[in-house]
C-alpha cells in the first residue's frame, strides 16, 4: 500500500518537473568567452519564469536587420533589480552586454541592459555559474 501511494504521488510530480528543466546553467547554453554588445530596438517582450526574454532588431554595418533574443533573470529577480515592465516599450532603443549562445544561433545572455534612461540592469540569472556583471 505505501508503495502505491509513493507511485501515485511521483505521479502526480512529473507533470509539474518540465518547467524545471527549462532553468539551465549560464554555460550549458551560453559561452563566457564571447561577450557581445548589442544596440537594437524592442519587438517583443515575454516576462516569465525561469527566464525572461525579451527581443531587438539590431541593424548591422550593411544594414541588414537581424533579430536577437536576450535571455534574462525572471521577472521577480529582475523587479528586485530595479528592472520593471513599464521600464521598456516596443519601438525603445535599449543596449544589451552579453554573451553569445554556443550553438551560434541569434541568443544573447543578457548580463547587462542599458535602458532608454541610461540606467544599467544586471540582467543575468543569480547563481547560474556564469560571469558577474561586467
Amino acid at each position: 500500500m505505501k508503495l502505491a501511494g509513493l507511485a501515485a504521488a511521483i505521479g502526480l510530480m512529473i507533470p509539474a518537473a518540465p518547467p524545471l528543466w527549462a532553468h539551465h546553467s549560464f554555460a550549458a547554453e551560453f559561452d563566457g568567452n564571447k561577450p557581445v554588445r548589442l544596440t537594437g530596438v524592442l519587438t517583443k517582450i515575454e516576462w516569465t519564469n525561469p527566464h525572461s526574454y525579451f527581443y531587438i532588431d539590431v541593424t548591422d554595418d550593411k544594414g541588414n536587420v537581424v533579430n536577437w533574443g536576450c535571455e534574462g533573470g525572471g521577472p521577480g529577480a529582475l523587479s528586485r533589480r530595479g528592472f520593471k515592465r513599464g521600464d521598456i516599450k516596443l519601438g525603445d532603443k535599449i543596449v544589451v552586454d552579453g554573451y553569445l549562445a554556443k550553438d551560434g544561433s541569434h541568443l544573447v545572455d543578457a548580463r547587462r541592459v542599458t535602458l532608454p534612461d541610461g540606467r544599467r540592469i544586471d540582467g543575468g540569472s543569480e547563481g547560474d555559474g556564469g560571469p558577474a556583471g561586467q
